[in-house]
């Protein structure tokens, strides 16, 4: 039992959940986070009713649910499958419209991604806010286990701007050294 007067120490995190495989190995990922890491913000494709589902499935498993602060936000997907590069110019700059005041108003401890088109335009959003808030924020990105022999898109993308970058292969880690692999952690 704590001390009177003691308090806990919580962590706000923003989630990137995208679709499909993401999800899933997302939620595995932060299956062994502790009540510390809370509140749990959420935020997936406008678009990704599925996701939303696992998510809040998910949430109502937890074992502690006296801590079980999360909310689910959602914003326009950077590109949709199968659409053009050339439009997903105009739905970049969409996204990140919607990213850049939902990622300063949350101004969360850390932002967790896996890869999805989402969390590019979320990750720039928190490059800024490091900026103002002198490092406040830190961003970590986990690259899919499917990702065996080149980093994704949006890994390289954010090569330089995310703190870690977690690979789950030794090749991956030997080719790109701004990576850290420390085994399979999905």
């Amino acid at each position: 039992m704590p001390h009177e007067g003691k308090q806990t120490r919580t962590t706000s995190m923003m989630i990137v959940i995208g679709s499909g495989g993401h999800t899933k190995e997302m939620l595995s990922l932060i299956s062994f986070l502790g009540s510390q890491y809370t509140p749990r913000y959420y935020i997936m494709a406008n678009t990704d009713q599925m996701s939303r589902d696992k998510v809040k499935e998910f949430e109502s498993l937890k074992e502690n649910k006296e801590n079980n602060q999360h909310k689910i936000y959602r914003i326009p997907r950077s590109r949709e499958v199968k659409q053009s590069w050339f439009t997903t110019i105009w739905t970049t700059i969409v996204a990140i419209i919607y990213a850049f005041p939902l990622v300063f108003y949350i101004n969360p401890k850390i932002i967790l991604c896996n890869g999805p088109g989402t969390c590019i335009p979320l990750c720039f959003a928190g490059l800024l806010l490091k900026i103002f808030t002198f490092g406040k924020t830190q961003m970590i990105y986990v690259e899919s286990i499917c990702r065996v022999e080149t980093l994704s898109l949006s890994a390289k993308l954010l090569y330089y701007i995310v703190d870690h970058m977690f690979v789950q292969w030794p090749s991956l880690q030997q080719q790109y050294p701004r990576t850290k692999y420390i085994g399979r952690i999905v």
